[in-house]
Formats: C-alpha cells, sequence, structure tokens
C-alpha cells in the first residue's frame, strides 16, 4: 500500500508539473497562433497521432511486462535482446509508415477539408522515427520499475519543446507560418527527448544484446492485438477534426470560421476538463501492475477493496472540479485567452468531467484484469452514440455538439464498463448512491462560486477573482462532502498529520 502511494504520489507530482507547462503552453499559443491555426494544427496532429499510434502504442507496454518479468528471473541476456528487437522492429514499421505518407501524399490530402492541413501533416512525420526509439527505450523503463526515469524523459520534452516553439513562433507571422512552426516544434523535441530517454536507459544499467526470434515471438503476439485495439479507437479524434467543421459548415459557417470554433474547443477548452485525469491517470498507472499481482495470488479481497476505493477516489477527485469550472469557468476562458466562448464552454461543458473520470478509471481497471478487447468495444458503443450526437446536433447547438456528444460517449462507456467489472469480480461497487449525493451537492457549491466570482470581479483583478471563486467552491464542496459523510475528511487530516509527525521526527 506504502509502495503504491509513493509511485501515485511521484507519478501525480511530475504529470501535474508537466500539464501546467503544457497548460501554459497552450495560452501562449492562443495568444498568437490564434483559434485558426491552433485548429489547423489540431486536425493535421490528430490524423498524426493514428500513425503514432501504430508506431508506438502496443509496444511499450508489452516490453514493460515481459522485461519486468525477465528481472524477476534474472535474465539479463532475454532482456537487453527484448529491446534490442523491439528497437528494430519499431524502426522499421515507422519508416515503411513515413515512406507510405509522403509516396501518397496527395492521398493522404483528401482526408482534411483544408488544403492546409496537409503541410502540417509532412512536418510531423519524422517524428513517428524518434518516438518509435523512445517508446521502446521508455517501456524497458517501465519494466524495471523507473517511475522517475519515467516522469523526468516526459517533463524534459515538454519543457524543450517549449522552449523550441516560443524560439520558432512570432505574432509577426501568418497563421499557416506559425502552425507549421508548431509542428516543427513538436518533431524537433521528439528528437530531443529521443536522445535523452537513451541517455537515461544506459545510465541506470541498461544494456542491449543480440536481436532474438526467441523474445520476437512473444512481443509480436502480445503487442499487435493491443497496437490493433488502441489504433482503431485513435481514429476517433481526427474523425472529429472531421466531422465537426464539415457540420458547422453546413449551417452557414465559413471554413475559416469553423477551424476557428474547432480550435477554441479542442485546442483552448477540452485540455481543462482533462485536469482532473493527471491525479486519476497516474492511479491508473501504478494500478495496472498492482491489481495483475494480485490477481496472480488470486487474493480476491484485495482486488474487491482496490476496485471499490479506486473508483470512488476517481468519482470524488472529478466531481471537486465541476463547480469551480461552473463557477469561474466563463472568467476563466477571457482571462487565459481572451475568448469568451471559451470560457462558456468551460461552464457548460464542466459537468463531462464525473463520466470522464469515471470512465478513465474503469478502463484502467478493465485493462489490469486482462479485458482490452472487452474495454474497447464498450469505448467503440460509446464513441457511436458520440458521433451521432456531432452529426445532428450542431444544427441545434453549434460547436456545443461536441461537449455534449463527449458527455453522452462517457456516460454510456462508463455504465458498460461498470457492467463488466461487477460481472467479472462479483464486486458490489456501491457507488450509485455517492454519484447522486455528490452530483445534488455540486448544485450549491458552484452557486455559491459564481455569486463570489461575479462579486469579487467588481473589486479586484480576475486572476484574483477567479482564485476566490476556485477556493470557495471546492472548500463549500468539500465541507459539504464531510457534513453529509460522503468523504471522511477527518481521516485524511490525520493520516497527513500522521505523515508529517514522522518526516519530522526522521529530521531530528
Amino acid at each position: 500500500m506504502k509502495s503504491l502511494f509513493k509511485t501515485v504520489a511521484l507519478i501525480t507530482f511530475f504529470s501535474i508539473l508537466t500539464r501546467v507547462l503544457g497548460f501554459l503552453f497552450r495560452i501562449y499559443l492562443s495568444r498568437v497562433v490564434g483559434a485558426e491555426g491552433l485548429g489547423l494544427y489540431q486536425v493535421a496532429f490528430s490524423v498524426f497521432m493514428v500513425l503514432l499510434t501504430i508506431v508506438s502504442s502496443g509496444i511499450p507496454l508489452i516490453i514493460s511486462r515481459l522485461s519486468a518479468g525477465y528481472r524477476v528471473k534474472k535474465d539479463g541476456k532475454s532482456e537487453g535482446s527484448l529491446v534490442s528487437t523491439a528497437l528494430i522492429f519499431s524502426l522499421a514499421i515507422s519508416l515503411v509508415i513515413c515512406i507510405v505518407v509522403f509516396a501518397f501524399k496527395n492521398l493522404f490530402a483528401n482526408l482534411f477539408t483544408d488544403s492546409r492541413c496537409i503541410e502540417i501533416l509532412i512536418i510531423l512525420i519524422p517524428a513517428l522515427v524518434t518516438s518509435a526509439v523512445y517508446s521502446v527505450f521508455r517501456g524497458a523503463l517501465w519494466g524495471q520499475g523507473n517511475y522517475f526515469a519515467l516522469c523526468i524523459s516526459e517533463l524534459y520534452e515538454q519543457v524543450l519543446r517549449i522552449f523550441i516553439c516560443v524560439l520558432i513562433v512570432g505574432s509577426s507571422l501568418s497563421i499557416i507560418e506559425n502552425a507549421f512552426n508548431v509542428a516543427l516544434s513538436l518533431t524537433y523535441a521528439c528528437i530531443g527527448s529521443m536522445i535523452f530517454v537513451i541517455l537515461l536507459f544506459f545510465y541506470y544499467g541498461g544494456k542491449l544484446k543480440k536481436p532474438s526470434k526467441k523474445v520476437f515471438k512473444p512481443l509480436l503476439k502480445e503487442s499487435l492485438p493491443i497496437t490493433g485495439i488502441r489504433v482503431a479507437g485513435s481514429f476517433i479524434q481526427p474523425l472529429i477534426g472531421l466531422i465537426i467543421p464539415a457540420r458547422l459548415m453546413t449551417i452557414g459557417y465559413t471554413s475559416s470560421q469553423a477551424m476557428s470554433l474547432y480550435g477554441i474547443a479542442v485546442g483552448m477548452t477540452l485540455p481543462l476538463l482533462y485536469v482532473p485525469s493527471t491525479v486519476i491517470g497516474s492511479l491508473s498507472t501504478a494500478l495496472i501492475p498492482d491489481i495483475s499481482s494480485a490477481l496472480a495470488k488470486n487474493d480476491e479481497k484485495y482486488i474487491s477493496t482496490r476496485i471499490r476505493t479506486s473508483i470512488l477516489f476517481a468519482i470524488f477527485v472529478s466531481a471537486l472540479f465541476v463547480p469551480a469550472y461552473i463557477g469561474v469557468g466563463e472568467l476563466t476562458g477571457l482571462f487565459l485567452y481572451n475568448e469568451v466562448l471559451s470560457g462558456t464552454l468551460l461552464a457548460s461543458a464542466a459537468w463531462v468531467m464525473l463520466p470522464l473520470g469515471i470512465t478513465n478509471i474503469t478502463s484502467a481497471l478493465l485493462n489490469s484484469l486482462g479485458l482490452e478487447v472487452k474495454s474497447f468495444v464498450n469505448y467503440v458503443i460509446g464513441a457511436i452514440f458520440m458521433f451521432l450526437s456531432m452529426w445532428f446536433l450542431p444544427s441545434l447547438v453549434g460547436i456545443n455538439a461536441l461537449v455534449w456528444g463527449m458527455g453522452i460517449s462517457f456516460v454510456v462507456t462508463a455504465l458498460l464498463n461498470i457492467r463488466m467489472i461487477k460481472k467479472k469480480t462479483k464486486v458490489k461497487l456501491k457507488i450509485l448512491k455517492p454519484i447522486c449525493i455528490l452530483s445534488l451537492l455540486m448544485i450549491p457549491s458552484a452557486a455559491l462560486s459564481s455569486f463570489v466570482t461575479s462579486l469579487a470581479s467588481n473589486f479586484f483583478p480576475s486572476v484574483v477573482s477567479i482564485i476566490l471563486g476556485g477556493i470557495t467552491a471546492v472548500v463549500s464542496f468539500v465541507t459539504l462532502c464531510s457534513i453529509f459523510n460522503v468523504v471522511d475528511v477527518t481521516y485524511f487530516w490525520n493520516m497527513t498529520k500522521k505523515r508529517f509527525s514522522k518526516k519530522k521526527a526522521i529530521k531530528v
């Protein structure tokens, strides 16, 4: 338990730091590049992500599993051979994809509603090769259980990309030139990250051995199904990037206006909705090997407790942000991006974080239970509802169709995931009552936050009003949770004091 806590804490710390930097970076881009430039980049990037998934989705996970097994057996030769074999395999795939894209450039151009997107994609393509190498060595570090190296490599990539982008992006350049430079900064950052993670691998004692057919077969056998599932899932984002602008154009928007709206929604608003996922994602990363180990020991009681507490934790963390976003959302969009629509979308989309958080944690639990295919099927069913919403709702709610589509998708997927977990483990989750109570408690907290934010904005700068409104939402929500016995605040307070006392005693 203590090991899991430390791992989650470490990953969470670095994830928050990395995301804060990424968040500030997006603010910078929104002001320098603009909504239309971000929209163009996001559409091209969504297609790039499909190609990247082919190269580096299943490989790191399987390397981490197999490598961990070899380390337990103290089979250093097979571990080194695994890394070398995976490296050759990943490089071969990435180079083939690069050649195909360059050879059939005109065919890929037909995927986009705006012809400028294909040029951005071409700039991103070299990053496939460096990312292939990066993913192999990252998987090896994961297999070693070296979470610090994993986290520091991600942070390094983010810092490097921001540094490069700030150097080459400028407000004096045109929209398309800046979109090109944003893509170029990612490509350069991937090169730097590849070099850095290779150095980390060897620094922590990693070794390369002669490639072997013995390790290639299990690598291929186990990685292909996961890669296939994730590749199929990765088509979701580019389809959204094609459908939303196209449907907005059918109701009277020009191509430029549609891209601007898409850029505001995807480039400015949606990243804020994924903030709770930083903590939930950290738990998921540590949870998968934890539950997998319990499965091997057939410890049903431990699995049952871990599943229920993890889901309740994800629900609370997600719910904590909802009243704050509703209260300060509009002012936040205006302050961060100087864009009213971004803030309006953020406030109206705040509820999406609750089903999103449940979906994230339940998907991770299904993966740890060996139900990746079932998890993917649930994801696809949810995506069908999302696409139907995005196709029919723009004529009624405009760009809000993206928010409603995502929300409906997460609700459907979360319900299916919970059903599958209960069926597989026979665990009585008992989460309906907490969800209902937390949802009701959000209402007064959001109302109070909105009131405080509105009142404070008459006397203080925007940043102060946002902080006051956010604190009001969090404090009032946690207080209500404690009053209605949804969360045992006293328990967490005592645990914190206990840990602090121990650390203080050690220093003395």
